[in-house]
């Protein structure tokens, strides 16, 4: 009965997956649905865009590990599954292999093992090369060889170059451009298919376009760029994170709201009490000040987040009542837009954080099924 649910449109995620293929029509898109889907459920947004309310079936969804490909095998999906950071343990590949999931290779002990194993059939693989992120893969000069020994396995089919980049969501493009012709050049001398584009790259960097794309946050509509382009203002935000006014009070001159008195009233005001907190994932660095739709209209938190509750300055909405609306981020039942991005920049962090963030506390319903 607790009124705080994040209600998540399915038809917005369709959306935004079209959005992607289009930005890129001579790729394939991947739909990345790590982390849950990044907290939207990931069974029930694999099923959306498995569904026929899609003209076209995704052709292939990527998860970050064998745990998270087999919570989408045991519900029913069978469109192909890529692991991005490929197997933990030689022991996972009967896994992969049973369950026809394709995966990253980054580590030269992840090719030992598949050398050691014999599949069912043939596994594809993409090759993960470290083009300047400096995380996973191999250096561009040992990546030849390690093609070469694949290319070479009866074990390996559909094989791909991969990387990711550190800069495609900033306005500065020195470095993108540079991990750009580190690949440009592997790929002319291995003639490699390529899997480069996150969602920043998806977005504004057509030149990254390969065979596969691998839209991410994109598709839950969070802009991951710096600056807004005519693609990013058509993203539709897949979640919204809602609640109600459970209390109001009337607060003088000079009080403080919330814990450790952060927030002091300038004038006499109202202050509304919301029913949700940092124990559902709203996140406590918010400061004062971060935007709150109450009824429609734009509001401001007041004082710190607490676990179960925040408070909001609503003294300029003289409608706000008890049980009156109250939207985190997203969609207002009059249409008004809050942006994600906008909320996570007043807690000093990304999208991903906060849409990851939210709790199993907080039950999802669903739209468009």
């Amino acid at each position: 009965m607790r009124p705080l649910v994040a209600h998540i449109d399915l038809d917005a995620l369709r959306h935004n997956y079209r959005l992607a293929c289009a930005c890129a029509p001579q790729s394939q898109s991947v739909a990345v649905i790590k982390a849950d889907a990044y907290g939207h459920g990931a069974v029930a947004c694999a099923q959306a865009l498995e569904s026929k309310a899609l003209e076209s079936q995704v052709p292939a969804f990527a998860v970050a590990c064998l745990e998270e490909a087999m919570v989408l095998r045991d519900a029913g999906i069978q469109t192909p599954i890529v692991l991005l950071e490929g197997i933990f343990s030689a022991d996972e590949l009967p896994y992969v292999d049973k369950h026809r999931l394709w995966m990253a290779i980054h580590s030269g002990w992840q090719l030992d093992a598949l050398q050691a194993f014999t599949p069912s059939a043939p596994i594809p693989v993409w090759l993960k090369v470290d083009s300047g992120m400096h995380r996973l893969g191999f250096a561009p000069e040992q990546a030849v060889s390690v093609w070469r020994t694949l290319e070479a396995m009866p074990e390996v089919s559909a094989l791909h170059l991969m990387s990711h980049f550190a800069t495609a969501d900033a306005m500065d493009t020195g470095y993108f451009s540079q991990q750009m012709a580190t690949l440009k050049a592997l790929a002319a001398e291995l003639d490699a298919p390529l899997c480069l584009a996150n969602s920043p790259a998806t977005l504004a960097r057509p030149e990254a376009h390969g065979a596969w794309n691998r839209p991410g946050v994109m598709l839950y509509g969070s802009d991951p760029l710096e600056a807004p382009t005519k693609f990013t203002r058509q993203l539709q935000p897949v979640m919204t994170l809602r609640s109600e006014i459970i209390a109001l009070r009337e607060v003088d001159v000079g009080e403080p709201v919330g814990y450790g008195g952060r927030w002091r009233a300038a004038r006499r005001s109202r202050i509304a009490v919301i029913a949700a907190g940092y124990g559902d994932g709203y996140d406590r660095h918010a400061v004062d000040g971060t935007p709150v739709l109450v009824n429609g209209k734009r509001a401001a938190l007041a004082g710190k987040v607490s676990m179960d509750m925040l408070t909001v300055d609503v003294t300029d909405i003289p409608s706000a009542a008890i049980g009156s609306e109250v939207v985190l981020w997203g969609k207002s039942h009059n249409g008004e837009v809050l942006s994600i991005d906008e909320v996570a920049r007043h807690c000093d962090t990304i999208s991903y954080t906060l849409l990851t963030g939210v709790l199993p506390r907080v039950p999802r319903h669903y739209a468009g099924v």
